[in-house]
């Protein structure tokens, strides 16, 4: 959400900021909606201020026997609440209005941004790793998977396209990497561990900025309640309505749960293997600091995703998104795109965003300043600490032997119970 009090001060930079994300100019129609809003409230106050002194002064008119007065007082009384139901009800189709259109505006890019239209206009940071020579031509997880317990034929015969049943190692080297993200973002990271509900209310889907934009893209209940697409959301929510102690020290949240996304709009990508799944796991980081925190600690975040794909030796680069390529809630965003053999590509595998403010004042987390009387919003900020499927294939392509074995990367082998590499089955 946006601050209205800025956009009327600062029209043209509001509309730059919004051009920048490929919209068009709306500053002019917001603060209209805005004066119209304010207008009403104002009429409706003061009808409430005038019927209220002329409530008072009837008892003093009757008091002194000026009956006519008091009539009159009583007439004036009855015309002001007769009124008074449309100026209400502008001003609340016109609050509604506004929350509306400001609900379905994307947050302001930092200056930092790079301008562009897409992904091929990303800048890239840095790369990390070597790339194996392997010896032999490398194949896709989607080609060597199935062997080894990647089921694709089964999941999609129980529940569609975009289902997978895992089997055996395959299986528990899944959930292997689970395991060993949470506990290097606990243990070494300073992330408090939690476990929160996947089915969440609108409240927090419309907190974290899921609502309305993306209602297509998450799978709803009979009864209301949504499969939430991250645990940012129910991570992040966890804070809505509330004004916290300062956080002096950022407040550092993360999650391993099962996720849930529709990809409306992503036919034809990636409909082959493991990468794009209806459901799917991940282990989410979500931080909530001061405003003048929030930069280094979105530098932060991302090296603590960083640190899972250097702990595999899995090669890949930080690559800085562009306007264009850039989430709605977003105001600056790093991509962590791994490096995949079989494909001959690098590939999205973790995205750390910075949110500043844009979800706090939706879902109003303020926190309280040691000394002063005002409230401030906090900034809240998230990111992947890993999406699970995808460096499970990371850890198949780049791991694979010619013959079709996979092996487990050293780190993972306390989580292995002595298994060091998956076999194939006859």
């Amino acid at each position: 959400m946006h601050d209205i009090a800025f956009i009327r001060a600062n029209p043209e930079a509001f509309d730059a900021a919004m051009k920048r994300r490929g919209g068009e100019p709306v500053a002019d129609q917001i603060v209209a909606l805005d004066a119209k809003k304010r207008e009403a409230q104002t009429r409706v106050q003061e009808a409430q201020s005038r019927r209220n002194e002329a409530s008072k002064a009837i008892g003093q008119a009757m008091g002194q026997g000026d009956k006519d007065k008091a009539e009159a007082l009583k007439a004036e009384v009855a015309e002001i609440k007769a009124s008074m139901p449309k100026w209400e009800e502008a001003e609340a189709a016109a609050g509604a209005e506004l929350t509306d259109m400001l609900a379905r505006l994307p947050n302001i890019p930092a200056d930092d941004v790079p301008e562009g239209a897409d992904e091929n206009d990303n800048v890239e940071v840095s790369t990390w790793g070597e790339k194996r020579d392997f010896g032999f031509e490398p194949k896709e997880h989607a080609d060597i998977g199935p062997a080894l317990g990647m089921d694709f034929e089964t999941g999609a015969a129980l529940s569609g396209a975009r289902f997978t049943f895992l089997r055996g190692d395959m299986a528990r080297l899944h959930r292997a990497l689970a395991q060993f993200m949470l506990d290097k973002q606990t243990r070494e990271n300073g992330y408090t561990e939690c476990n929160p509900p996947v089915l969440v209310n609108d409240d927090a889907m419309y907190g974290t900025d899921k609502l309305p934009k993306f209602a297509e893209d998450s799978f709803q209940t009979t009864d209301g309640r949504w499969l939430v697409p991250t645990s940012e959301v129910p991570l992040t929510a966890s804070i809505a309505g509330q004004i916290i102690p300062e956080p002096v020290e950022p407040i550092r949240m993360t999650a391993h749960t099962l996720c849930f996304r529709s990809e409306a709009g992503s036919a034809g990508k990636d409909t082959r293997g493991f990468i794009r799944q209806h459901q799917f796991e991940k282990v989410e980081l979500v931080s909530v600091c001061r405003p003048e925190d929030s930069e280094a600690e979105h530098e932060r975040m991302t090296g603590c995703a960083e640190g899972i794909l250097q702990a595999l030796d899995l090669p890949y680069r930080k690559v800085l998104l562009c306007v264009g390529d850039m989430g709605f809630g977003a105001r600056k965003t790093y991509d962590l795109e791994v490096w995949l053999p079989g494909q001959g590509a690098y590939r999205e595998i973790s995205s750390c965003s910075n949110t500043g403010e844009f979800q706090a004042r939706r879902m109003n987390a303020r926190y309280k300043p040691e000394g002063e009387k005002k409230t401030r919003f906090v900034h809240t900020l998230n990111g992947s600490g890993l999406a699970v499927g995808r460096t499970l294939v990371a850890v198949m392509e780049n791991y694979q032997e010619e013959d079709g074995i996979v092996r487990v990367p050293e780190c993972l082998a306390p989580y292995m119970g002595g298994v060091t590499k998956l076999e194939p089955q006859t």
